[in-house]
C-alpha cells in the first residue's frame, strides 16, 4: 500500500529562506537567473550540497523550483529541512503576527518528531 503526502506551501519571504539557510549553514542564497535541467528559472537561488542544480524561490509566485531527478541529483531530505527551518524562523520573527498582531510564541526549533522524512 502507497503512502502519499501532499504539502502545499508558498514561500515569499526572502529573509526567512536566507535565516533557515544561514542557520543550516548553507550558502547565502542569491537573487538570479539560473538553469535548471528543463530551462532557466529565476528568482532567490539556494545551492544545496551535492546537488546537480539549485533550488530557486520565487517569491512572486510562492513557488518553488527544482529538479533533483527523483533523489538521483539531490537528496529531498536537504530541501524538506530548508523548508522546515524557514517556518521555524517565520513563526519566531517579528515578521509572523496573527490577526490580532500579536507576536507567534513557537519555538524557532521544530520539536524532533516534527522534523520531515522523505517517504521514496
Amino acid at each position: 500500500m502507497s503512502h502519499i503526502v501532499t504539502i502545499k506551501t508558498e514561500v515569499r519571504d526572502a529573509a526567512a529562506v536566507r535565516d533557515a539557510c544561514k542557520r543550516l549553514g548553507l550558502a547565502e542564497p542569491v537573487q538570479g537567473t539560473t538553469r535548471l535541467f528543463s530551462g532557466e528559472v529565476s528568482g532567490l537561488v539556494v545551492l544545496l550540497p551535492g546537488w546537480q542544480y539549485p533550488v530557486v524561490a520565487d517569491l512572486a509566485t510562492g513557488q518553488l523550483r527544482f529538479d533533483n531527478f527523483g533523489g538521483r541529483w539531490g537528496d529531498q531530505q536537504q530541501l524538506l529541512s530548508v523548508v522546515a527551518e524557514m517556518f521555524a524562523m517565520t513563526d519566531a520573527s517579528p515578521r509572523s503576527t496573527d490577526v490580532r498582531g500579536t507576536r507567534s510564541l513557537r519555538s524557532r526549533n521544530p520539536p524532533a518528531e516534527w522534523k520531515p522524512r522523505s517517504c521514496g
